[in-house]
């Protein structure tokens, strides 16, 4: 009782003005159509106001939720495009072979954790054996490289990163078509180097990096980067400075390929070495 007495007197003029104000109001409004009319229409807005801010606050709130729904369904869509794109000339299928000869499968993951700031760098994977992934499966962000799956538990999975000086990609110019080693020097996390490219090739700043599919991991065409800058060492070889699209400082939802036909290649390829 006593709290509260203190605080009236303590605001006692503010809440006589509040009152004086709000008898003031009623009677403009009670006594004239058009007052009453505005005031109406002023609460009404106020009223939309709140309700649009109430609105983008939940709709904020619920980002994590979309975008993990979001990234399902991308990896289902090109999961159905492989299917399509490689369907088979359907006159010379015999009834016990299946329709499409699908080669590459995608999955969806969150990254939990990550490092960017280290010499050999790695990212978790909320997903693991049970939900399909294993080993030597591609990771991209959105159409862009990030990294390889080295581990797996069957709930989580370990990718070596881009960034990581041990990382090894068979990687191209898009515009020409020749190929190269792309690795990454422990300096700048945006920035990777493709080595093995010869002299006499066309070059210029812009030129598309993107990834062959000679490693039997990733896809071919999947972006790496762009030339940012260009040297002529004591070799034949180019220096190539590549300027990264993935940026692994905000890799959070991230797709896992995986290569059916990954086992087959290798198997063929080894009989020869």
């Amino acid at each position: 009782m006593r709290n509260l007495l203190n605080f009236l007197l303590k605001y006692n003029n503010i809440i006589v003005f509040l009152l004086l104000e709000g008898i003031a109001l009623f009677w403009l409004t009670n006594g004239n159509e058009y007052h009453n009319s505005r005031l109406v229409r002023g609460m009404k807005g106020m009223t939309r106001g709140i309700e649009e801010r109430m609105n983008n606050v939940r709709t904020y709130l619920s980002l994590r939720e979309i975008n993990s729904s979001l990234a399902s369904e991308n990896s289902l869509l090109r999961d159905r495009l492989d299917r399509f794109t490689r369907q088979e000339d359907l006159k010379f299928i015999p009834v016990d072979n299946p329709l499409f000869r699908q080669q590459f499968t995608y999955t969806s993951a969150r990254v939990i954790n990550n490092s960017a700031n280290k010499q050999k760098n790695y990212f978790t994977l909320d997903k693991g054996r049970s939900q399909g992934l294993k080993t030597d499966m591609a990771v991209t962000s959105g159409d862009n490289v990030a990294g390889v799956i080295v581990g797996c538990s069957e709930n989580f999975s370990i990718a070596i990163s881009l960034l990581n000086i041990d990382f090894r990609l068979s990687a191209r110019i898009k515009s020409s078509g020749y190929f190269g080693s792309l690795t990454w020097d422990g300096r700048n996390y945006r920035y990777a180097v493709l080595n093995e490219i010869p002299q006499h090739i066309a070059l210029s700043k812009g030129d598309t990096i993107e990834t062959t599919s000679y490693s039997a991991i990733f896809p071919e065409g999947i972006r790496i980067g762009t030339v940012s800058d260009f040297k002529k060492t004591g070799s034949d070889f180019y220096k190539i400075t590549i300027e990264l699209f993935t940026d692994f400082k905000k890799l959070q939802h991230v797709n896992v390929i995986g290569n059916m036909k990954r086992t087959e290649q290798l198997g063929l390829e080894n009989q020869l070495q």
